[in-house]
């Protein structure tokens, strides 16, 4: 259904031998540290993987949303932290090439090229707690040719060492997607206070930040969008980050039953392995059809994208993340299930793959969110 060009099998072949070299011996010394992984940083960036979705004309090398998805998969099955560098540096890059002017482009996104290790980041949602990237929690004031921007953002990835991050501020609340315009902030500016680094339960190689915005000067020249465009940028870059996450997750399922069902292979009981047990057999068909499932579903939507069929594929990127989050979180469960007390120490990775699994259910919106995506769009509800 889905045929790879000549150009893509050889990429996939590159990131799966990274992976296998770089990236999954990693990953349980990032987890039990908590340290951002620069040295994967490094290794993304050497081999033109870190911005893969970066135009040619600003010197990234272009691959399509399909072959980016596949890229994210990949690193998925050995870290989905890591696989987090992608999301979090695609997140970033697209409001910009989306929708800035060209001396905006030229400025942010030629800073990407190459072996560039500069970070980039996108949003964060307010303390409240608030579902959106803009919400009346931070808001921006017009003062002759620069804005102030104040507010608070929480869960910012990479918000404390992004080189630049994408902020998405209203002008004017009242108005609600109306007054919404997108800016670019640069790192070192005195109004962007870090509060905190947060402390989390899972994809611990990865930073989320709480930050506050305290008369933060921003240019005029850094708006992304004229006043009003802003919310439709915003929603393409969510509808993308969700198909990424989408990927995320297949790659780490795909890794938890890999794991699952090595270990049931191994695993003696009653004279033979348990792989011969017809109990484990249905867990593992249960996790093998939820994953090829997802994993289509996934692809089509990242075809949808590459087809300009932007309308279809917003709503298809809902069912794809949450969809394919699910699977994930069961996957990883049930991998520890039947590596029984064994999966439930950290000396396998299948712990935590669980961990992992619980914010992809979360991040990008939470898939009570996505059912209400799809919902209100099958019904016509505004």
């Amino acid at each position: 259904m889905f045929q790879l060009d000549e150009e893509q099998r050889l990429i996939l072949q590159s990131v799966r031998e990274i992976v296998h070299k770089e990236i999954r011996p990693r990953a349980t010394d990032l987890d039990e540290t908590g340290q951002f992984p620069w040295e994967t940083v490094r290794i993304l960036a050497e081999n033109d993987i870190l911005n893969g979705l970066l135009p040619r004309r600003y010197g990234g090398p272009e691959v399509s949303f399909f072959t980016f998805s596949m890229i994210i998969e990949e690193i998925s099955k050995g870290s989905a932290s890591s696989a987090l560098l992608l999301i979090t540096q695609a997140e970033g890059m697209l409001p910009i090439a989306l929708g800035a002017n060209e001396s905006l482009k030229e400025k942010y996104l030629s800073r990407l090229a190459g072996a560039s290790r500069v970070l980039t980041g996108m949003g964060g949602t307010n303390p409240s707690l608030h579902l959106s990237p803009v919400s009346s929690g931070i808001r921006a004031d017009l003062l002759g040719e620069k804005y102030l921007l104040n507010g608070k953002r929480c869960f910012i990835r990479n918000g404390s060492i992004a080189d630049f991050l994408v902020l998405y501020v209203y002008t004017a609340p009242s108005e609600e997607g109306k007054g919404v315009i997108a800016f670019v902030v640069e790192k070192g500016n005195p109004g962007l206070v870090l509060r905190r680094d947060e402390n989390r339960m899972g994809m611990r190689g990865s930073i989320y930040s709480e930050m506050d915005l305290e008369n933060l000067e921003v240019p005029g020249e850094n708006r992304i969008d004229s006043e009003g465009e802003g919310f439709l940028n915003m929603m393409k870059t969510l509808s993308l980050g969700r198909l990424f996450t989408a990927a995320q997750a297949v790659g780490l399922a795909k890794g938890a039953m890999d794991e699952a069902i090595s270990y049931a292979r191994r695993r003696i009981q009653f004279g033979k392995p348990i792989s011969h047990h017809g109990q484990i057999q249905l867990m593992i068909a249960d996790m093998a059809t939820g994953i090829e499932s997802a994993r289509l579903l996934t692809y089509q939507t990242a075809m949808l994208f590459d087809q300009g069929e932007w309308k279809k594929a917003e709503t298809v990127s809902a069912m794809a993340k949450l969809m394919a989050s699910d699977t994930a979180m069961k996957a990883a469960t049930d991998a520890v299930q039947i590596m029984g007390g064994y999966g439930y120490m950290k000396d396998y990775p299948v712990e935590r793959m669980m961990r992992d699994a619980k914010l992809i259910q979360i991040d990008s919106g939470t898939n009570q969110m996505m059912k209400l995506i799809i919902g209100r769009e099958f019904t016509g509800i505004s």
